[in-house]
Parts: structure tokens; C-alpha cells; sequence
């Protein structure tokens, strides 16, 4: 397929694609909470040119919905379980919801004590963590988020698929500037980049992953039906085992493979757990973390070095400008399936 069909060729209105992305889950019997919460994070994740994380992402949900666990009238009501700890239930429904409404109590236990723990269980996951993030540094906090996803990638020397793709995120708040905010895959490459690839007829690097054999390949194909590999070797494959731990047996939650097995081949969204932590720099730092942490960030503009984030917040001045850019053929294919 060529590149130019999938990529996006006409702006619209943020308005727009939520109306149109808001009706597309309705119409398959998404229950109004849920429908709200996935579509901000989708449109937020195509707004700011996160293009493998926005509405490419929403015909898939309709694979997600069919699992025979999903519950399309999850209602899920966060848990106060210590001075510092939060959990919530997404009740088999979509994660976003849940820990969008888990957040809000987060951010309260981590103003008081300086830290706070955010367990989201249960959770169908098909989004960027960016987008939930960011409000935890908007609320002046520093936050961290994680989880485990399927038992796609091959640890360090390994053939077959152990660990998830396993996703980090962390946002810095800013005085009278956009917090600072990366989310990134601890696979070599997020496993909706392969699948652009593939859908585009393209190559990828050959230590993205492996074929069914074990032998590595820049065919996207035999890599999704093989198994991906860390970013950075033993490195990339320790972070990966970090947060299998934290975000799987810490908050009673599944593992990939236990994801992956829960999954029964409906090739839904994984369904696993997420961890958000969260500390207040004021309690823990004190007057001065603010100013040492803009002298950090002073240093890459002194060297002329991207700040990690800062694309981020270009294509959404853009978009606020011009409009979301949105593939026509994606938008064909999205008003085609609402019913």
C-alpha cells in the first residue's frame, strides 16, 4: 500500500472527529462515559501527531468490544485504600475511564503527603499513557505511568515472546510552559509502528524483531507473527521486567502472558492492569526543585537538543491552527462502520 493513502490529507475542526469518533462508539453500544474518555485520548493522540496512537486505533475497538469479558456498561468508582494509595476496578471495560476518574483522587492523596498510587485493574488498554499523564503534571505533580501488554516481545538473547511492549510515560510540571512529558515503548519499536509499516508495503530495521524461527527480519509481517525485541538489548529488556512486576504482580494484576492467554485469541486490546504514581515537588523538594529542574531543561536548548515532547506540542499549535490532520481513506473507513 502506498504511504500517501494512509497519511493524513485533510483537517478538521477537534470538534469534528470527536463528534464523529464519540458516534462511531455509541453506535456499537459503548455506553456514553466510556465513549467520552476513549475519544478525548484518541483525538488528543491524532491532534498532537501521535498518527499509529490516534484514529487509526478506533476500528479496532470493535474487535475489543467483541471479546466475550468486555463490558460495554463498565461504570468504575475509584477505591481509597491507604493515605497514599488509590485503586480502581475498570470493571472489563476500557481502561482510559478508569483512570481518568482514579486520577482525580491521585492527585488529592499526593498534594497532602507528598506521594500517592494509582492501581487500575481490569483494564482493556488501546491508548497512548501520554494524554492521562499530562494532567498530573497540569495539577503542578510529577507523574509516572506504566503497564504490561502482550507477550510480544523476546527478552535480551531470547527468540519468543515473554515480555509486553511494555510502555513508560513520566510528565515534569512547568512554570508558565506546557509540563514536560515522553511516552515511549520499551519494545525497539511500538507495535502500531510495525503494523504502519506493513499496511504500507515498507521495510523496517532488522533489530526491530524476529521471525516465527528466530532469526531476524525487516519483513513487519514475520515480525508480528514472530516476536519483537527491546530497545537498547539488556537494558531496554530490564526496564521491560520492572514494569511487568510493578504494573502485573504488584497491583493483582495479569503479566503479558497472562494477558495474552486472557485474550483467547479474540484479538482484542490487552487486558491487564496500569500503575500511575505520582509526587508532589513542593513536599519532596521544596522552593528550589522548580528552578533546578529548568536549569535541566535549559541545557538542551544551550546545545540546541529537542527537548523529548516538544514535537508533541508543535503539532498541537498546528492543529489548533489548522485543524487535526486526518487521513480521508481512515475517515472513509471510520464513517463506513458507524452504524
Amino acid at each position: 500500500m502506498n504511504r500517501k493513502k494512509i497519511e493524513p490529507d485533510v483537517r478538521l475542526l477537534e470538534s469534528d472527529l470527536m463528534a464523529l469518533t464519540t458516534d462511531f462508539l455509541l453506535s456499537h453500544g459503548l455506553n456514553v462515559p466510556q465513549a467520552h474518555s476513549l475519544a478525548r485520548i484518541l483525538v488528543a493522540a491524532q491532534r498532537d501527531g501521535s498518527w499509529s496512537h490516534g484514529l487509526q486505533r478506533l476500528p479496532g475497538t470493535l474487535d475489543t468490544m467483541s471479546h466475550p469479558r468486555f463490558n460495554k456498561q463498565a461504570d468504575p468508582a475509584p477505591e481509597s485504600v491507604s493515605a497514599a494509595a488509590v485503586r480502581i476496578d475498570a470493571q472489563y471495560g476500557f481502561s482510559c475511564l478508569a483512570a481518568e476518574r482514579g486520577i482525580e483522587a491521585l492527585v488529592e492523596k499526593t498534594k497532602q503527603i507528598g506521594i500517592g498510587l494509582l492501581a487500575v485493574k481490569n483494564g482493556f488498554h488501546s491508548t497512548a499513557l501520554w494524554p492521562l499523564i499530562e494532567r498530573i503534571a497540569e495539577a503542578g505533580l510529577v507523574g509516572l505511568s506504566m503497564n504490561p501488554t502482550h507477550a510480544w516481545v523476546a527478552p535480551a538473547g531470547g527468540t519468543k515472546g515473554l515480555l509486553g511492549t511494555n510502555p513508560l510515560a513520566f510528565a515534569w510540571p512547568r512554570k508558565d510552559k506546557p509540563p514536560y512529558v515522553f511516552d515511549f515503548a520499551t519494545s525497539a519499536a511500538s507495535r502500531a509502528d510495525i503494523a504502519m509499516h506493513r499496511n504500507c508495503g515498507e521495510e523496517i530495521p532488522d533489530n526491530w524483531g524476529v521471525n516465527a524461527q528466530g532469526e531476524r527480519t525487516t519483513d513487519p509481517a514475520e515480525v508480528l507473527a514472530g516476536a519483537m525485541l527491546p530497545f537498547g538489548g539488556h537494558k531496554g529488556s530490564a526496564i521491560a521486567t520492572l514494569i511487568e512486576l510493578m504494573a502485573g504482580p504488584l497491583i493483582g494484576d495479569r503479566t503479558s502472558r497472562l494477558s495474552q492467554d486472557f485474550d483467547q485469541g479474540a484479538n482484542a486490546a490487552p487486558c491487564h492492569g496500569e500503575l500511575l504514581l505520582a509526587f508532589s515537588p513542593d513536599i519532596i523538594g521544596g522552593a528550589d526543585a522548580s528552578d533546578d529542574a529548568e536549569a535541566v531543561f535549559a541545557g538542551f536548548s544551550d546545545q540546541g537538543a529537542r527537548l523529548p515532547g516538544d514535537r508533541r506540542y508543535r503539532m498541537r499549535e498546528v492543529s489548533a491552527r489548522e485543524g487535526i490532520a486526518v487521513s480521508s481513506a481512515l475517515l472513509d473507513r471510520i464513517r463506513s462502520l458507524v452504524r
